[in-house]
């Protein structure tokens, strides 16, 4: 649900230099650089994803650097296109990463990022069964802060931010807003699995924000 909508609003990415926060295995710079992007540069904070995305890296020019997305800078005019993916919801202290991002960007150049959806990061609903979950429950929405929370079998901390809050911190380190999408589900990417698709389409999971720098 969330990479197609990144790609749609990624568009053509022929000669751009791109930077990609919180790269994880850095599956996306393989397929910009496919696509004709200049140079890609994935950062990310674990030593066994960096790893991981040098593996995927292998055979293009595509580069990997072990850094914490907080500590991130570079100078400006270094790239024309940031990405982010499902990545700065770990990050405490939003503004100076996105004031990092803008001033690395040439003029005109843009930031896309993806979290999950606040609706998701505002409460966490347990549930003692592997079933798929079928309720979801929004509570202390506006309450932002820390929220622990199990996920993919692993304990991890995510700070919740509400959209507004996103879309705050993106204007106040400069950006104009440009998108704004909730990443909603497409029948083509469930393998005909149409019971899978409905349940899909009641909460969204993922947000999608997109900002220029002038």
């Amino acid at each position: 649900m969330e990479e197609p909508a990144l790609l749609d609003e990624l568009g053509p990415v022929a000669g751009l230099r791109v930077l990609d926060l919180g790269c994880g295995d850095a599956a996306i710079g393989r397929t910009l650089l496919a696509a004709g992007c200049r140079s890609y540069l994935g950062i990310d904070g674990s030593a066994r994803m960096a790893r991981s995305a040098t593996t995927t890296l292998e055979g293009t020019s595509g580069r990997v650097e072990r850094m914490d997305i907080e500590k991130f800078s570079a100078p400006p005019h270094t790239f024309d296109l940031v990405i982010s993916r499902l990545a700065l919801h770990y990050v405490d202290d939003l503004d100076p990463v996105l004031v990092a991002c803008q001033r690395s960007l040439s003029p005109g150049g843009r930031l896309v990022i993806t979290v999950i959806h606040p609706v998701i990061t505002s409460h966490e609903t347990h549930q003692n069964t592997n079933e798929p979950r079928t309720t979801w429950v929004v509570d202390d929405y506006f309450q932002p802060g820390v929220r622990q929370r199990n996920w993919l079998g692993n304990t991890v901390t995510w700070y919740h931010r509400t959209i507004e809050d996103y879309v705050t911190a993106l204007t106040r380190a400069d950006f104009a807003l440009t998108a704004l999408r909730e990443c909603a589900p497409r029948h083509d990417r469930f393998d005909g699995d149409s019971a899978e698709f409905t349940r899909r389409q009641r909460v969204p999971l993922f947000l999608l924000l997109a900002g220029l720098r002038a």
